[in-house]
């Protein structure tokens, strides 16, 4: 039995983390970094994101790259200052995070207050994207998913494909989509097993009540805010669900941070 007391118990300081356990929440701030790179990885969908987009000369694939070093120095923060007991970057992991949740904040104020601009860029979006529908598949894939989803035909309506090459109505067009649009913009019929993508050929050169038949007349930018008004509730829980788990992680790194204090001054 004597050759038993030379087992010593733990340091206070090492003893902190069995009835805290808050680095192991903490230290979860390791994860985005990760799934962050599995979205970055294939350059097949971000190497064409400059090519549909028009920010001014602004390469959208950077806001890519600085949203996942902002995640990584903000996991790299809670995760090593947790596991470390460093006080400094528990500091720094939790007024780096209040500092983006007031950004968030701000931005969604900013919006309420010019949402009336964000509708402009939103038709500009939309409509320069309809000029380009057939340079590239993501693009095209995009329009498809989009109109289908919100069952609608261009920004304000099917005659918005008239700004595209391929299915505008002038007499030079000597393609074979003229004055029709994709097959996205069709009504679905149930019976049909298989996808006609030749459905809206010609069917802008029919009158407006013709056209309700056999596609959407509704524009995108319409359906898009009739949604949002329409799930409200759902989008506002996802923000403020985000907003909470922010709150509760600088709680957490403080609280943490608390802990620390503790127990070195009992040293």
């Amino acid at each position: 039995m004597e050759g038993m007391n030379h087992c010593k118990p733990l340091p206070k300081h090492r003893q902190l983390w069995r009835p805290s356990r808050w680095w192991r929440i903490l230290r979860s701030g390791c994860e985005p970094t990760t799934i962050l790179s599995d979205v970055s990885g294939p350059q097949g969908v971000l190497s064409n994101i400059s090519s549909i987009t028009d920010l001014g000369g602004f390469d959208p694939v950077w806001l890519f790259i600085v949203v996942g070093g902002v995640m990584f120095i903000l996991g790299f923060a809670g995760c090593i200052g947790a596991l470390r007991e460093n006080t400094f970057l528990l500091k720094f992991f939790s007024v780096f995070l209040g500092l983006i949740f007031f950004l968030e904040l701000t931005a969604g104020i900013l919006a309420f207050v010019f949402k009336d601009w964000i509708k402009d860029q939103l038709n500009f979006f939309i409509n320069n994207n309809v000029k380009a529908y057939r340079d590239d598949i993501d693009l095209q894939n995009l329009i498809d998913f989009a109109q289908e989803y919100w069952s609608c035909c261009g920004a304000h309506g099917p005659n918005d494909w008239n700004l595209n090459i391929y299915f505008n109505c002038t007499d030079s067009n000597p393609s074979r989509e003229r004055c029709g649009v994709p097959f996205s913009c069709c009504v679905k019929d149930p019976a049909e097993d298989v996808l006609n993508t030749q459905c809206g050929y010609d069917v802008r050169l029919q009158g407006e009540l013709d056209q309700q038949k056999y596609i959407y007349t509704k524009g995108c930018v319409g359906q898009f805010e009739k949604w949002l008004q329409d799930n409200l509730i759902i989008v506002a829980g996802i923000f403020v669900g985000i907003a909470l788990l922010q709150i509760f992680g600088i709680c957490l790194a403080q609280n943490l941070v608390s802990d620390i204090r503790a127990v070195k001054a009992n040293w």
